[in-house]
């Protein structure tokens, strides 16, 4: 029993657990990144005390005191701006961001010390995809003091940048990363992760006040809206009307409306019943419009009692609209939407009312439908950032963000092709010429593997020709001349059988032209290896001595080596030899002054047995008193 007990426990425990981890990651919300461009520590601004991040090692620029161009830009002191001398593209590289949706705002400003006419115009991309281009006279309209653009963002990164157009130098106040629903802005068969939707114009009808979401307690999954306020779309065509009454089905998933949204609106009058709105746009674009409805009139009471058309640009985009009808029920939030294809330059919505009372609307948002650009090929993209790193690119050069793509700002030298089996964009061309380069050319330059032609001349590289450039077999042009290339040419550019024109010319390479090079001077290739004093071997070039193939050289070294091992061994041995000769004449010259001592000690003994025994034979000697 005790162990049932104690299992039903830990049961209710470790569902305790899950269901506060559940309730947290609630409360935690959608993620939320704003930062404070320029800033040095993070900002809390009034009277929402909204966060903002300090901005540290996302981008290079020069971050200064901004000064606003519009009271809706949020109140902050600091911006960054990008100089011409720092590249014509600067990115804004943001890692740790989870996969999902995104709505993403950036503020521009202008430099504190700036006159009123330097207004800097400049595009704007958002993962490799220009997004917008700031329209002279921004910094005198207040709703374009921003962009925003709905963006799927899956590999857990985003990179903003902006591109300069010779206008002034891009000038950014603040850049906003807003979780929103996954399906938000859902508008048909054509939405994919490959869509990306940019707000052209977001209006709140009637009564009230230009605000943003979080001023009108919206839920923050809709991402933090700015509403623009407009209380007529022309002099007596209009009356607004508003209520308190509360409103259904307004703040529901995907898009979260904050429901106060609804509680104003524009009627027609008599003396105009059709309700028109007209915005200027950029031609030849698809848009996504988006209608909001609810039936606040009390003078609308049940079905059929209001109804009326809605045409774009003259085309009925929906028929019979009957708000109590399609929402259900009176006080009830009703989002239509449609996507146009706009030729001209205007975007006109016109409600022509049909039965009973005048046509009425609560807001409108606008949006452009972009698709998204593919990347460039990761491994190339790879191997042109380690080129930038070799050569020491200057930051003229602007390589940042993506090579390739906008299409419209690609990296300075950088020509790129569509790959159509992958769908990714490749370098086809490399044209870095009399750019005062210095460095060495890397072996990465191998992975550019679609490249056709590869322009380094006349510039002051450094250090042997790649052997891997041997393995880009569509290389067609190859011009490293006039650089300070050394060492020899590499066997493996005869394997490059597209190759058409080959200058080497002007360098300090040596040795042997490969014969497979030589060669293909029959086939109508053009190469030039003139201006090397060490190259041989093809008609031009002086005559090479005897040519020994690669196995020989290695026995000739071998052979050295082992001979230079035989001399090392021998001499050591003969030193040794005499040291130890030497030694052995040492010792007997300390020993020699001992040696003759004893000698003639030994001597004078025998000459005294010599003596003794001539006695002995004359008899003993006789003393005599």
């Amino acid at each position: 029993m005790p162990n049932i007990a104690t299992f039903r426990f830990l049961l209710l425990w470790m569902l305790f657990l899950c269901f506060a981890c559940t309730a947290r990651a609630a409360q935690r919300g959608p993620f939320a990144m704003r930062i404070s461009c320029g800033a040095r520590q993070n900002v809390q601004t009034k009277p929402t005390t909204t966060l903002w991040y300090k901005d540290f090692g996302y981008t290079g620029g020069i971050p200064t005191n901004a000064k606003t161009s519009s009271y809706i830009a949020p109140p902050l002191k600091t911006l960054r701006y990008f100089p011409l001398s720092e590249g014509p593209s600067n990115c804004y590289n943001i890692n740790r961001v989870p996969k999902g949706h995104y709505s993403i705002r950036i503020f521009f400003g202008l430099v504190a010390q700036a006159r009123a006419t330097d207004e800097p115009l400049f595009d704007i991309s958002i993962q490799g995809t220009q997004i917008y281009s700031l329209k002279s006279g921004w910094t005198t309209q207040d709703d374009q003091a921003f962009t925003e653009a709905q963006v799927f963002l899956m590999d857990g990164s985003v990179s903003i940048c902006f591109h300069g157009t010779g206008h002034g130098d891009p000038a950014i106040l603040s850049i906003e990363i807003l979780q929103i629903d996954n399906k938000a802005y859902y508008f048909g068969s054509q939405w994919s992760q490959g869509i990306i939707l940019r707000t052209v114009k977001r209006l709140s009808c009637g009564f009230g006040q230009s605000k943003y979401g979080v001023d009108y307690g919206a839920d923050p999954r809709g991402g933090d809206r700015f509403w623009q306020h407009t209380e007529t779309f022309g002099e007596d065509s209009d009356r607004p009307r508003s209520v308190e009454t509360r409103i259904k089905q307004a703040s529901h998933p995907p898009n979260f409306y904050p429901e106060t949204l609804y509680r104003s609106a524009l009627v027609s009058t008599s003396s105009q019943p059709e309700l028109t709105y007209t915005l200027d746009v950029d031609p030849n674009k698809n848009y996504s419009v988006w209608l909001h409805f609810a039936e606040i009139d009390n003078s609308v009471t049940a079905e059929g009692q209001r109804v009326f058309d809605i045409m774009i640009n003259g085309d009925v985009a929906f028929k019979d609209v009957d708000i109590v009808k399609l929402s259900g029920d009176r006080y009830t939030a009703l989002v239509l939407n449609t996507t146009v294809v706009v030729n001209g330059r205007t975007l006109t919505i016109a409600l022509s009312p049909k039965d009973g009372s005048f046509a009425i609307i609560n807001a409108i948002e606008i949006m452009e439908v972009i698709m998204a650009e593919s990347k460039t090929l990761s491994d190339e993209v790879m191997a042109l950032q380690k080129l930038k790193k070799a050569l020491g690119l200057p930051p003229r050069f602007g390589w940042n963000g993506d090579p390739c793509v906008p299409q419209q700002h690609p990296w300075t030298g950088a020509d790129c092709r569509l790959d159509k089996s992958s769908s990714k964009w490749v370098i086809d061309g490399l044209g870095l010429d009399n750019q005062g380069l210095k460095g060495f050319l890397p072996n990465d330059i191998s992975r550019l593997h679609n490249l056709q032609i590869l322009n380094l001349s006349g510039n002051s590289i450094q250090g042997p020709i790649p052997s891997p450039l041997g393995t880009i077999a569509s290389l067609q042009v190859l011009d490293l001349s006039y650089n300070f290339f050394n060492g020899s040419i590499p066997e493996s550019l005869g394997q490059l059988t597209s190759l058409q024109r080959l200058n080497l010319n002007g360098n300090f390479l040596s040795g042997r032209v490969p014969a497979t090079l030589g060669g293909r001077l029959l086939h109508g290739a053009s190469f030039n290896f003139t201006d090397n004093a060490g190259l041989c071997g093809i008609p031009g070039l002086p005559t090479c001595g005897p040519h020994l193939s690669a196995g020989a050289k290695v026995g000739i070294g071998l052979g050295v080596s082992f001979t230079l091992l035989l001399l090392i061994t021998g001499s050591v041995c003969w030193w040794k030899r005499r040291q130890n000769i030497l030694r052995v004449q040492q010792i007997t010259a300390r020993a020699a002054p001992y040696a003759k001592a004893r000698t003639q000690f030994s001597r004078d003994i025998q000459m005294t047995r010599h003596n003794n025994n001539n006695n002995a034979e004359n008899g003993p000697i006789l003393l005599s008193r």
